[in-house]
């Protein structure tokens, strides 16, 4: 009984069957950004011209355009900080490597900035 119970929690939400909110990357704060485009451009043509069907279109459009930039926005800045964190493992990989051999870095900017007695 308290298996079946940890298997529906592990299964998370999933929308349209496809995706799944909680273990995809930024979806569920896309989904979110969408719900609130949704509910501010559907209101905001509603208060303005007072048609229900096309209000509801308006908000469908909003929810889909505000989830879409949401999610390209937080997958390219993921991307982004994934590279940053690539290069930094490599530096501090390198760091480790040659360290106190001729080819470390610090070692050479040391020897060059430092003027040799004449």
């Amino acid at each position: 009984m308290a298996e079946d119970e940890e298997n529906n929690n592990k299964k998370g939400l999933r929308l349209l069957w496809i995706l799944d909110v909680q273990k995809t990357p930024c979806a569920r704060e896309a989904v979110l950004h969408g719900a609130g485009g949704s509910v501010v451009a559907g209101l905001a043509h509603f208060l303005a011209t007072s048609r229900v069907r096309r209000s509801f279109d308006v908000g469908m459009a909003g929810f889909l355009l505000t989830t879409l930039a949401s999610w390209s926005y937080c997958r390219t800045n993921n991307a982004k900080m994934r590279v940053q964190q690539r290069m930094i493992q490599d530096a501090m990989k390198n760091k480790v490597v040659y360290e106190g051999t001729s080819l470390d870095p610090a070692v050479r900017t040391r020897t060059e900035a430092s003027p040799g007695p004449s």
